[in-house]
């Protein structure tokens, strides 16, 4: 698809009507900018599954860690941060600019009220920019004039998938969607991937079919660990060297809040390799 035709996957207008997931995330982590429509469906969400704030918020903590490691550990200054949501505290480019003062940030998202946010929120900053675009339309987003402003293929870059694959359904293969974005950034660069997973067939059933309808259809599903662990396929995973629940990725000296037995968020840090 060329820059000047219209993506595969159209972007959402602006709905009030039913729950966004990335609203209701951030209620989840103590924002303002969702409504009553994504309130009301966080506590029939923890009605079912009482760890998801914590989990939530556990996965946020995961991002910060994730972002700060390869900054200064792997000398990653470029990140393109897939479904990124709202901004909140400590978003990506604040992190890696701590490191790196010139790290340079893409954030894609189709909710029109991300982009609002973002876009505020970026302004002043020339080394990150706000797409709006689906997360699978991979062609679009590598066309797009601030991805080739911002991001040199010639110096290290991560592709983040930080709790959003479990948004995108069977059908349109996220694992396919993986393996596009590494083979286009090439060997040597990293990606960062975790999703939600649960052991139990009947969280898996329950959410996955509460969050289809209750998003007008904009859900994926709930996986298995099994299915998370091809994602990195064809990649070398970073230490502790295995996927795991994020809050025990490299975890900080403060404990982790620790998530419930329904679900977690489970994946980890890998090096794309030839």
């Amino acid at each position: 698809m060329s820059q000047g035709e219209p993506p595969q996957h159209e972007v959402r207008p602006v709905d009030t009507e039913n729950p966004s997931v990335a609203r209701m995330y951030d209620y989840y982590l103590g924002g303002r900018n969702n409504y009553e429509v994504d309130r009301a469906a966080c506590a029939a969400l923890s009605a079912q599954a009482p760890s998801t704030e914590i989990l939530a918020q556990n996965n946020r903590r995961f991002l910060r860690r994730v972002v700060h490691v390869l900054a200064a550990e792997y000398g990653v200054r470029q990140f393109i941060d897939h479904g990124s949501g709202l901004p909140t505290q400590d978003n990506v480019h604040e992190v890696a600019q701590r490191v790196h003062p010139d790290a340079r940030v893409i954030y894609i998202d189709n909710d029109p009220i991300v982009l609002a946010h973002g876009k505020a929120l970026l302004k002043t900053d020339e080394n990150t920019d706000v797409i709006r675009a689906d997360m699978r339309d991979t062609e679009r987003i590598f066309a797009h004039p601030s991805v080739k402003r911002l991001i040199d293929p010639t110096q290290p870059t991560a592709a983040l998938f930080v709790s959003v694959l479990h948004c995108i359904p069977d059908e349109d293969n996220p694992g396919r969607l993986v393996r596009d974005v590494a083979r286009r950034l090439g060997a040597g660069n990293f990606m960062v991937i975790c999703q939600l997973v649960s052991d139990e067939p009947r969280v898996r059933t329950w959410v996955t079919e509460f969050m289809r309808e209750s998003t007008g259809g904009n859900w994926g599903r709930v996986r298995e660990r099994y299915e998370v662990d091809r994602y990195f396929d064809e990649m070398e995973v970073l230490p502790p060297g295995e996927l795991v629940d994020v809050s025990k990725w490299r975890p900080e000296d403060l404990a982790p809040k620790q998530p419930g037995d329904e679900w977690i968020e489970y994946g980890g840090v890998a090096r794309i390799l030839g």
